[in-house]
C-alpha cells in the first residue's frame, strides 16, 4: 500500500525527480499517487521558491552552476586560442553547428565576415553573429535556460532532427581518459546528441582543464568524434584512446 506523504516531503521528492529528468505533470502525478492539480500546485510553489522552472506540461530543474558570464572569463586565453584554431577548420559555404559553451563562443567570435550558415542552440553565439550579413543564422526553438543562455527541450531536439550540418563544434564539462565526453547538466544532453547526429563531422573544443574530468551524463564516446582542438598536447594517458578512435588532434 502506498504511504501517504505530507506535502513538504512530496515536494522534496518531486524536486529530486525533476532534477533526475522526470518532468511531466502526468508522470509525476502517477508516480506519487496524487492528482495532476496537486502536482501543478506543488510545481508552482517550487518555482516561486526558485527551485525549478515551470514549462508547458511540467518543469525543468534549475542547475547549480555559475552564470555564463562568470564562466566565460575563466581560462580566456586558452579558449581564445582554441576558437582561432577551430575557425581555421571551417570552409566557406559550409553549414556549421555550434554547441553552447564559453569555448564555442570564442569560436563564434572568429567567424565574422565568413559566408557560412550557422545553426546554434547558444543564445550567446546568436547574439554574437546575428547582425553579420555574411552569415545565415538558424536558431531552433525551445525552452530558454536563462542561466546558461541556451535552448533545450523537445522542440529544440525535434528542430535539430530536421537539419544537417557539415561540421559541429561540441563543448563539454569534462573528458575522461577514454575520451568520452560528459556534461554536468542532464537537460542539455539530448540536444547535444541531436546536434551530433545531424552533423557529418564532430569537433570537440576543450581546454586542458576539461581533461581527466567527467560530469553527470555521458554525451558521446571518443569514436563519435573526428577531431579534438585543445590548448596543450594530450598526455600519454590519452594516446591509446586517440589511436583507437582514429582522432585528429589540433593543439592551439
Amino acid at each position: 500500500m502506498r504511504v501517504r506523504q505530507i506535502p513538504a516531503q512530496r515536494k522534496q521528492e518531486i524536486l529530486r525527480e525533476v532534477d533526475a529528468g522526470t518532468s511531466g505533470v502526468a508522470e509525476l502525478a502517477a508516480k506519487f499517487g496524487v492528482s495532476e492539480m496537486t502536482v501543478r500546485r506543488d510545481l508552482g510553489e517550487l518555482a516561486r521558491a526558485g527551485k525549478l522552472q515551470r514549462v508547458r506540461g511540467g518543469a525543468i530543474g534549475v542547475p547549480n552552476e555559475p552564470p555564463f558570464a562568470e564562466t566565460a572569463i575563466e581560462r580566456i586565453g586558452a579558449k581564445d586560442r582554441i576558437g582561432t584554431a577551430a575557425a581555421e577548420l571551417i570552409e566557406e559555404g559550409t553549414t556549421v553547428m555550434i554547441d553552447i559553451g564559453t569555448t564555442t563562443l570564442q569560436l563564434a567570435r572568429k567567424l565574422h565576415g565568413r559566408r557560412i550558415t550557422v545553426i546554434t542552440t547558444s543564445l550567446a553565439v546568436f547574439e554574437e553573429l546575428y547582425r553579420d550579413p555574411a552569415i545565415t543564422m538558424i536558431l531552433p526553438g525551445g525552452i530558454v535556460r536563462r542561466n546558461y543562455l541556451s535552448l533545450v527541450g523537445p522542440i529544440t531536439k525535434s528542430s535539430l532532427s530536421q537539419l544537417r550540418a557539415d561540421i559541429m563544434f561540441l563543448g563539454t564539462s569534462g573528458v575522461d581518459y577514454d575520451l568520452a565526453v560528459w556534461d554536468s547538466t542532464m537537460i542539455e544532453v539530448p540536444v547535444k546528441r541531436a546536434m551530433i547526429d545531424a552533423s557529418r563531422s564532430v569537433v570537440l573544443l576543450a581546454d586542458c582543464a576539461k581533461f581527466g574530468g567527467d560530469g553527470l551524463v555521458r554525451v558521446c564516446n571518443g569514436v563519435e568524434l573526428d577531431r579534438v582542438v585543445t590548448d596543450v598536447p594530450l598526455g600519454a594517458a590519452y594516446q591509446e584512446a586517440i589511436s583507437s578512435a582514429g582522432l585528429a588532434v589540433t593543439v592551439a
